[in-house]
């Protein structure tokens, strides 16, 4: 089995899976490289910063989109979170623990574990 195999097989994977499911995994994993960089400085904290804010920057823009099939309570009510979320982030020193507990928070509620 060649690398491009083993990438087609995880990419078919990955798109059998309930869309919810697929973005717990998104906030899982940027959620994991702000674990990994906690204890770090420099520019791996600010790369794992950086993806947080654009995953929930993407969260913000499919929230604000007309054609959102959420409740607008629920919207709002995650609109709201992003905000808070990236404010901590636009501070000089983002509190890392912050955005991993609302980023598992979000992972568990679309895993249906929330």
């Amino acid at each position: 089995m060649t690398l491009a195999d083993i990438a087609r097989a995880y990419g078919a994977t990955r798109a059998a899976l309930d869309p919810r499911e697929q973005e717990a995994d998104v906030f899982r994993r940027v959620t994991g490289g702000l674990r990994a960089a906690s204890a770090q400085e420099g520019a791996a904290r600010t790369r794992a910063v950086a993806d947080n804010r654009r995953l929930w920057l993407a969260v913000e823009t499919a929230l604000a989109d007309p054609a959102n099939r959420l409740p607008p309570p629920v919207r709002a009510g995650l609109i709201s979170l992003g905000r808070a979320v990236q404010r901590e982030m636009d501070g000089t020193d983002p509190d890392l623990s912050f955005l991993i507990e609302v980023n598992d928070q979000v992972a568990a509620g679309l895993a249906g574990r929330g």
